[in-house]
């Protein structure tokens, strides 16, 4: 009773064991499993933020490609040419309307002239009150830029408009050299209107990092990093970005917990995917802050809940299969206790136990000599059914052997006459023919007598077309007296299968008889033999164009005294599929009414 008390808080400690080992393994692997799905989340916002930051850029680059050309056709307009060289109040006229209407069809900001000091003396907005027209742009860098390298772009905050946009400038040269230059100020707060839609943030910075374009206006003008307050001081004096403070982006590296060190945060934001590229054509970079935290948490919680389903599986598992070895052991300590009984019994009756092992030892004795005797009848009855089908093929080999017998006598009285006549040519080839005539009746006595003797049991390779060969002759007679035709294949004669010959034979000639007789009075009879291989087996199907037989006579077909024919045993069949099964292989049928029989012998492989 001590050692099953012990037994049971042996069991309840493991059990403390298992829950306390359970909640570490699921805690530990849902953290490992949150981590994963984060890291794949990650991969896939990668892979989005790359595609959306190539489509923000190509909606950049159109932006910008739509209107740098018209600066350059402008510079080369002759009524832009006229208005530099002759500035009358006609022609400047004539070039306000002109430039109005390219603004409105280009959808620009502004398009404007400036002379060669640097005032505009035509501009798209001459009708607005804030028109450019009068007003000196030679401190702008677009103008002087223009001036000294032919053209320029520039980004800038309007003095007169203080909306910010790109001014794309080009000088014009006249005959006696520079003429003035060519402005267009393209605005961009449709695309970043655009931008918006998306719901990521995205902007766009210069060579220093100040903010040129955003999806939040209120960044426009910040800075990547901080500038030192010098060069700040020198940006604001340059009237670039008016009073713009240049202040860093409200924009923090989010290192703790993130699966990669390109995430960052904004103010009340959450973790947001960092990515950026150049823009082509220009120094500008686009960058793009994609929101992740619902990614994330939403990949975490994926592969989490895959993962613990399939630990909560093995959790369950592994406690069914403590719970039954606990049973197992509870049973066991039950059967301790009877264990005592059941050995006082045993002692009670080891006496009779003894005597029925006698008993039981003779008994194997007469079993094994009446399985001898089995076995014997077995074999005699194999050998009566190969007696049996000599028995039934004799008169066919009585015609097959009188005809060369016959031969053979008047090749003889042949040679005698040539004899005496001294013509000992003809004489040889009459026993040339004479020989041949009693090798071949010589083979089929040969064949006969193998087939009749009674088989040694040795099982071992044999040559599956010597096998066929045999079968072939034996009831070749019959089949032709019969007027079936038989059509076999020939294996390669390497093929070898584990058999022996005589049985081998006597199942093949079994079956060809069978289906013989199934062909009796059936037009065209015909019998196909074929062999094939099946992995480590050999096939060998006989199959004729018989009436085939009903579901009901298949059932029975292997059946011992069970046949259809007139005259039959019902024992072929049964000893060729005993036969099969001794060399390792099966014999099966394939039958349907109207479409014939197919036998299959399988049988292994000799190596």
């Amino acid at each position: 009773m001590a050692g099953i008390a012990a037994q049971k808080r042996r069991r309840r400690i493991e059990w403390m064991a298992f829950a306390l080992v359970t909640a570490v393994f699921v805690t530990l692997t849902g953290w490992i499993a949150g981590e994963y799905g984060r890291e794949g989340a990650a991969e896939t916002l990668r892979t989005q933020a790359t595609g959306s930051v190539t489509l923000d850029i190509a909606v950049l680059r159109s932006e910008l490609e739509k209107h740098r050309t018209l600066p350059f056709v402008l510079s080369r307009d002759p009524d832009v040419l006229t208005a530099l060289l002759t500035p009358d109040a006609t022609h400047v006229a004539a070039m306000n309307a002109k430039l109005e209407t390219l603004n409105r069809g280009t959808r620009s900001a502004v398009i404007y002239l400036i002379d060669h000091t640097g005032t505009a003396i035509a501009s798209s907005n001459w009708r607005d009150p804030t028109s450019f027209v009068g007003t000196n742009y030679r401190f702008r860098p677009y103008f002087t830029q223009a001036i000294s390298d032919g053209l320029t772009e520039h980004f800038a905050l309007g003095t007169v408009s203080q909306r910010p946009g790109l001014y794309i400038s080009r000088r014009i040269d006249g005959p006696a050299g520079l003429l003035g230059v060519i402005v267009l100020k393209v605005e961009f707060f449709q695309v970043e209107a655009d931008w918006r839609q998306s719901g990521a943030a995205v902007y766009v910075t210069d060579p220093r990092g100040i903010v040129l374009l955003s999806s939040a206006p209120e960044w426009r003008f910040l800075t990547q990093t901080p500038i030192e307050p010098e060069d700040a001081a020198a940006i604001r004096s340059s009237l670039q970005f008016g009073n713009a403070p240049l202040t860093p982006l409200p924009i923090r590296r989010y290192d703790e917990g993130m699966p990669g060190k390109d995430f960052v945060s904004l103010p009340g934001g959450g973790p947001h995917l960092a990515s950026e590229s150049d823009v082509p054509t220009t120094d500008w970079r686009l960058h793009l802050l994609e929101p992740a935290g619902d990614a994330l948490a939403a990949g975490a919680g994926n592969m989490r809940s895959t993962v613990l389903g399939l630990v909560g599986a093995i959790v369950v598992l592994a406690g069914l299969l403590l719970y039954r070895r606990h049973l197992a052991m509870a049973r066991a300590e039950e059967h301790i206790e009877a264990r005592a009984e059941l050995e006082r019994r045993v002692e009670a009756r080891t006496l009779d136990l003894r005597s029925s092992n006698a008993l039981l030892t003779a008994e194997i004795d007469e079993r094994q000599k009446v399985e001898a005797k089995l076995q014997v009848a077995r074999d005699e009855l194999a050998q009566a059914n190969r007696l049996a089908i000599l028995g039934q093929i004799t008169a066919g080999l009585a015609h097959e052997v009188n005809q060369p017998v016959a031969a053979i006598r008047s090749f003889a009285d042949n040679a005698i006459a040539f004899l005496e006549r001294g013509e000992p040519d003809a004489v040889r080839d009459n026993l040339k023919t004479i020989a041949g005539l009693t090798e071949r009746i010589g083979g089929i006595i040969g064949q006969l007598r193998g087939f009749s003797r009674k088989a040694t049991g040795e099982i071992g390779p044999l040559a599956l077309q010597e096998a066929i060969d045999g079968a072939l002759l034996l009831v070749g007679i019959r089949a032709r007296r019969q007027g079936v035709r038989i059509t076999a294949d020939h294996p390669d004669a390497a093929l070898r299968v584990t058999a022996n010959r005589v049985r081998l034979e006597q199942v093949l000639v079994n079956l060809l008889q069978n289906a013989i007789e199934a062909l009796e009075g059936c037009e065209n009879p015909a019998i196909r033999v074929d062999t094939g291989s099946d992995g480590g087996s050999v096939l060998v199907t006989v199959a004729d164009n018989g009436p085939g037989m009903r579901p009901d006579e298949m059932a029975a077909l292997f059946t011992p005294f069970h046949t259809t024919k007139p005259r039959g045993l019902g024992l072929g069949l049964v000893i060729s599929k005993d036969i099969a099964e001794e060399f390792g292989g099966i014999l099966e049928v394939a039958s349907e009414p109207g479409r014939g029989s197919r036998f299959i012998l399988s049988l292994r492989r000799a190596t």
